[in-house]
Order: structure tokens, then sequence, then C-alpha cells
């Protein structure tokens, strides 16, 4: 009997498939990044995931301006400082997810600038809270803010190999189209 694996292990795998290839032809063969990025791409394939900060009314967040200013003002404890760290670690993830696959959307809002810099910045946050908080991972963060806009670019780069959306069409169609489509295929011949 062939054991099933969960359609998110298989939603990684296919990532990880790409993510190498693209990475590995654009030379940015650091492989705990490639898995990093991979992971990212999976997870944000799921909107509840991509979009999931919300403010006080419920509504989500998808400005990273918004995203930022939500931890104003709480009194500096350990849970702020983990809350703090995990929300850096959605902006950068989210900022390299959109800046990447997304480039001319967030190009033609002009705002591709912002989201280099404050993904870069955030993950060397990422990274100087994980020092500070004695945790593993944090030199991978600080690659990552270090290569931000290389990894950036690395996934644009990937989308027009694999996600190419039609002229005129949603580019967030292309990319969902696809992983509908690999999903349903996986899904029907396991």
């Amino acid at each position: 009997m062939i054991s099933e694996r969960p359609p998110a292990k298989r939603l990684k795998e296919f990532f990880l498939a790409m993510t190498r290839t693209s990475f590995g032809q654009l030379g940015l063969a650091d492989q705990q990044v490639v898995d990093y990025v991979a992971s990212v791409l999976a997870d944000f394939s799921v909107a509840e995931r991509w979009l999931a900060l919300r403010d006080a009314d419920g509504r989500r967040l998808t400005s990273v301006v918004e995203m930022l200013a939500a931890r104003l003002g709480e009194p500096q404890t350990r849970r702020r400082v983990l809350g703090e760290r995990e929300l850096r670690k959605y902006v950068g993830d989210y900022t390299l997810f959109m800046s990447g696959l997304f480039r001319n959307f967030v190009e033609r809002g002009g705002y591709l600038d912002y989201y280099l810099e404050e993904g870069k910045r955030s993950y060397q946050t990422v990274s100087e809270l994980d020092v500070a908080l004695y945790r593993p991972g944090f030199l991978m963060f600080e690659e990552l803010s270090r290569s931000f806009e290389n990894y950036s670019g690395a996934l644009d780069y990937m989308r027009k190999c694999f996600f190419k959306a039609a002229p005129d069409h949603d580019p967030f169609a292309g990319f969902a189209e696809k992983i509908e489509g690999w999903m349903r295929l996986r899904l029907t011949s396991n």
C-alpha cells in the first residue's frame, strides 16, 4: 500500500524542486535558504497564511505599513519580543513573496524599493532577535537580509519561468492556476 503524503508536504516538494532549479541556475545555492524559501512559498500559497495578519476589527492587513504599526505601543516584555520576531519574520516573508512572485504588481504600486528595504530590515531584525534569544538559525536570516534583493530577483526569475500569466490577466491568477492544476494532477495520480 502506498502511503499518501499530505497535500502541504507535496506542495512544499513542488516548490522545492522549482526553487532549487531557479536558484541553482542563478548561482544561489545556499540549501538552507532554498529550503526556507520553498516553505514560505508553500505556506503563502494558502490565502489564510498569505493574508494572516488582521487589525482590531478583523480586517486583513495587506499593507506592510499597517502590519508594522499593529505592534506599536506594547510594553517591552519577552512576549512582545517574541511577537516582534514573528511579525518581522512574517513581514520579511511577505515582502519576499510579493516582491518576488508578484513583482509587476508591486512595481505598479510604486513600492518595490520599500518592499526590498523593509524585507531586508525585517530579516535582519529576526536575525538579531534570534541571537538575543539564543535561537539557532540566525545566520540564515542574516543571509536573507544581506542578499534580499538577490533572492527576490530569483523568485521573479522563477515566476517568469514557471508562472507566467497571460497578457492582461490578473498576476495572481497565473500563480493560483498553476498551484491548483499541480495539486489536482498530484492528488489524482496518488
